[in-house]
């Protein structure tokens, strides 16, 4: 007889532990060596585990939404279905599971460590087939009840909530959310029901007709006494718990703003050429690549060429042996906004890259970052950081820097604005840039001209090339 114990693994260099979303496999269920047998959240994104030998999935553990140690036993598997499990042999692995989770979570709390120990945020459990189809048609998951075990939403019961939904033409959609009219109230006299622009036309005239008779009936009512002056309570306030990669964040924010000798450098730059390349590229390479080149991908061949010229931005400090130590390699992270907080992947060798290999790595970075996949192994190892926040119409700000990294780059907007140009006044594209450095480890002379250099690179692009 052979128990196989199913261990939490530790799948980045700084996971400590791990929450459960969800068992891949029921319990009775056979498993195949290679096939996702349960899914784990760390403070970085969510992944799926491979079984690492075959069998049968005897007894779940730690069941979905509970923490968990790396190391810890979450499951045991045996060679086959009729096998039985044998008592002392089960009581000596519930015995070590909770003696290790007694030692885990016993553990005092230091400033290194990642976040406390706190119970999972409740979540929303869904297989991947009812996510993927979810997300193909626009569907919150959050309006569905589930009917898989433990209220986990399967692909059916996505299916079955766009079956039910009412069917409503594109043009109708559109116009319905521009009026606020709620498509549920509304009858469609179109083939098989479905709901038209004439529809939707009308049913927002019943509504402005209801809206005018409701502000007549109160019109012509007797106006109430004047009541006495009262103070209505406040609503209570919400609460997050600061833990999991909020409390990662705020750590990481912290340590840089207490630790460094943060300056920040601005500089308007003339972006007009910048622009019309990125256009250019956008339609020479969208069949190619499936997706259009970004300012992004533009940026990471500017900076690497930068890092490259100014080796003093591509460093760190060594406080063990008290020396600042030039980097090798140019590995550029770009912070990204999503759903679970700021993520900051990493493209390694950008300098060894070209555009196109940068944009392909980029891109794929990108949309599994997004999508909770990207490897914590990912996460780690830049030398250097850009945060674009040009689409929220942001002009300067100043970034903080991404330890151990010592310097990040802020882009704004790209704006149409009055400029000289030439010697006459004529409608330019600008952009501002915002560096923040680590003025203990990089003077202010060398780090504007690191600044001054990506200019002139934005501002006469070929230059990137030569």
């Amino acid at each position: 007889m052979a128990i196989k114990e199913i261990i939490l693994p530790m799948l980045g260099e700084t996971m400590n532990d791990g929450v459960i979303v969800e068992w891949l496999k029921s319990v009775g269920e056979p498993v195949k060596r290679g096939e996702p047998l349960f899914s784990v959240e760390t403070d970085k994104a969510v992944l799926e585990v491979e079984a690492a030998a075959d069998g049968y999935l005897r007894e779940i553990l730690a069941p979905a939404g509970t923490r968990m140690p790396v190391l810890a036993v979450i499951a045991r598997m045996t060679d086959t279905a009729d096998e039985r499990m044998g008592e002392s042999a089960n009581q000596r692995t519930e015995e070590s599971a909770n003696q290790r989770m007694s030692e885990w979570a016993n553990q005092p709390v230091t400033p290194s460590s990642p976040h406390p120990v706190t119970p999972a945020p409740a979540r929303l459990f869904a297989s991947p087939r009812a996510r993927k189809l979810a997300e193909a048609h626009g569907v919150d998951l959050t309006e569905i009840v589930g009917s898989g075990p433990n209220g986990r939403i399967v692909e059916k019961d996505v299916a079955a909530y766009i079956a039910a939904a009412p069917k409503v033409t594109p043009v109708a959609r559109r116009l319905a959310e521009s009026l606020g009219v709620d498509l549920r109230t509304v009858v469609g006299s179109g083939p098989e029901g479905k709901i038209t622009k004439a529809d939707v036309e009308r049913a927002n005239e019943r509504m402005k007709e209801s809206a005018n008779e409701r502000i007549s009936e109160s019109l012509a009512l007797p106006l109430p006494p004047s009541p006495s002056l009262s103070i209505s309570p406040s609503p209570a306030p919400t609460e997050t718990p600061m833990s999991g990669i909020r409390a990662i964040i705020a750590q990481r924010m912290h340590t840089s703003h207490v630790t460094t000798a943060e300056t920040t450098l601005t500089m308007e730059v003339d972006a007009t050429a910048f622009a019309a390349l990125r256009e250019k590229l956008k339609t020479r390479f969208a069949k190619e690549l499936g997706f259009n080149i970004s300012y992004n991908d533009l940026l990471m061949v500017i900076c690497a060429k930068a890092l490259r010229k100014f080796p003093a931005v591509n460093a760190r400090l060594d406080e063990v042996a008290g020396v600042i130590r030039q980097l090798e390699d140019i590995h550029i992270s770009l912070a990204m906004d999503t759903e679970r907080g700021l993520i900051v992947p990493v493209v390694r060798h950008v300098d060894r890259l070209g555009l196109l290999e940068i944009a392909r790595a980029t891109h794929d970075l990108v949309q599994r970052t997004r999508a909770g996949k990207v490897l914590p192994d990912e996460l780690t190892g830049g030398t250097f950081t850009i945060t674009n926040l040009g689409m929220f119409d942001i002009d300067a700000f100043t970034p903080i820097i991404n330890l151990p990294e010592i310097a990040i780059l802020g882009v704004g907007r790209i704006q149409e604005k009055p400029a000289v140009y030439n010697g006459a006044i004529c409608i330019r594209k600008l952009m501002w840039l915002s560096l923040t450095f680590d003025h203990r480890l990089v003077d202010g002379g060398p780090a504007a001209r690191f600044l001054q250099y990506i200019k002139q690179l934005i501002e006469d692009p070929d230059l990137m090339w030569v």
